[in-house]
C-alpha cells in the first residue's frame, strides 16, 4: 500500500487502516495469563477472528453511510447478536469447565468475564469505525493517528479495579482451638476431624481484608467476590485438597460486627508474599460494586429539595 493507492481509493484506504486497527485494537485486549483463558492457540483464534469481523464491520460502515447506503446499520445490529451469542458461548463454556475445578469461579466471575468478551467486541468496532471515519474526513495520516490515539487508550484502561482499590489485605494467624478454626478475630468454621485440624494448622494461610469504606463492606460482603478471591489464589498458588475433602476447601468469612472478610486458604505453595500479592490483584467484579452510601446521599438530597 503506497499514499498514491490511497489517494485513489480513499473508500477502501479507511476499511483497510480502520479494520487493522481494530484487529490490533482486540489483540491488545486478549492475553491469557495464569487463568489460562482464553487458551492458546486455539481460543485466540476464535477470538482474534471475531476481532477481525468486529474490525472490518466498524470499519466497512462508514463509507456505507457516508455514501447514504443507510442500511449498513442493520448489519451492525446484527454483529450485536453476533456478539451477544459470543457471551452466552462464553458463559457456557466457563460454566462447564466449572465443574472441574477444585475451586470454583462461581457464576458472577464467569458472568464477568463473558462481559468482558462481549464488550471488548464493541471496542473493535468503535476503534475501526472513528479510524476509519478520520481518514474519509481528514486523510489516512490523520485516521492513523486516530487508531493510535483509540489503541493508547484502550491499553491505559483495559484493567479494571481491584480488590487493593476497596480494601486493606493484612497477613493473620490462623488458629485451631479446638474444633474451632479462625483467622484472626474472625471465626472460619467448625472442624471434627483431628487429621483435618492438623492439615489446616499446618497448611494454613490466612488474610482479613478491611474495607475502606462504606460501599466497599457491601462489595466484600457479596459471594460471588468472594469466590472470586478463593478461585484466583488457588489457581496461583494451588490448593491442598482433593475432591470430596469439603473440610480442606478454601473460605472465606465475614466478621459481622467489624465488615472484615477472613480468607482461608490450603495453598501447595507456601509463599506469603506471593499470595498477598495474588490477593490484591484479584479483579473487582462489576456485578459485586455496590454504592449503598452514595445511593443514601442523593435520596437524602432529592428529600430535602422536595421537601
Amino acid at each position: 500500500m503506497n499514499a498514491a493507492w490511497l489517494l485513489v481509493h480513499p473508500d477502501m484506504a479507511g476499511v483497510t487502516i480502520g479494520t487493522a486497527f481494530g484487529v490490533t485494537t482486540r489483540y491488545v485486549m486478549l492475553r491469557s495469563d495464569y487463568r489460562q483463558y482464553p487458551a492458546y492457540p486455539h481460543g485466540w483464534i476464535i477470538h482474534m477472528a471475531l476481532g477481525l469481523i468486529a474490525g472490518a464491520l466498524g470499519a466497512v460502515a462508514v463509507p456505507a453511510l457516508l455514501n447514504k447506503n443507510y442500511t449498513a446499520i442493520t448489519f451492525l445490529a446484527m454483529a450485536a447478536q453476533q456478539f451477544r451469542d459470543v457471551r452466552n458461548m462464553e458463559r457456557n463454556t466457563l460454566n462447564a469447565l466449572d465443574d472441574q475445578e477444585l475451586v470454583r469461579r462461581g457464576s458472577a466471575y464467569i458472568e464477568g468475564i463473558a462481559v468482558v468478551f462481549e464488550g471488548r467486541n464493541y471496542l473493535s468496532i468503535f476503534a475501526a469505525f472513528l479510524t476509519s471515519l478520520v481518514v474519509s474526513l481528514a486523510g489516512w495520516a490523520a485516521g492513523v493517528a486516530a487508531g493510535l490515539v483509540c489503541l493508547a487508550a484502550v491499553y491505559r484502561f483495559r484493567k479494571g479495579k481491584t480488590i487493593a482499590d476497596v480494601a486493606r489485605v493484612e497477613f493473620a494467624p490462623v488458629r485451631v482451638e479446638g474444633p474451632n478454626v479462625l483467622v484472626g478475630d474472625v471465626y472460619m468454621m467448625n472442624v471434627g476431624l483431628d487429621e483435618n485440624r492438623d492439615i489446616i494448622a499446618k497448611q494454613g494461610m490466612g488474610f482479613v481484608l478491611t474495607p475502606k469504606n462504606d460501599d466497599a463492606k457491601v462489595t466484600l460482603a457479596n459471594l460471588g467476590q468472594r469466590q472470586a478471591i478463593l478461585h484466583d489464589v488457588s489457581t496461583r498458588l494451588g490448593v491442598y485438597r482433593d475432591d470430596g475433602e469439603p473440610a480442606l476447601l478454601p473460605l472465606a468469612k465475614l466478621g459481622l460486627a467489624t465488615g472484615k472478610l477472613g480468607l482461608l486458604f490450603l495453598p501447595r505453595e507456601l509463599d506469603p508474599q506471593k499470595a498477598l500479592r495474588a490477593v490484591v490483584s484479584v479483579p473487582l467484579l462489576e456485578s459485586a460494586v455496590r454504592k449503598p452510601v452514595e445511593a443514601n446521599r442523593r435520596a437524602q438530597e432529592e428529600a430535602v429539595r422536595d421537601g
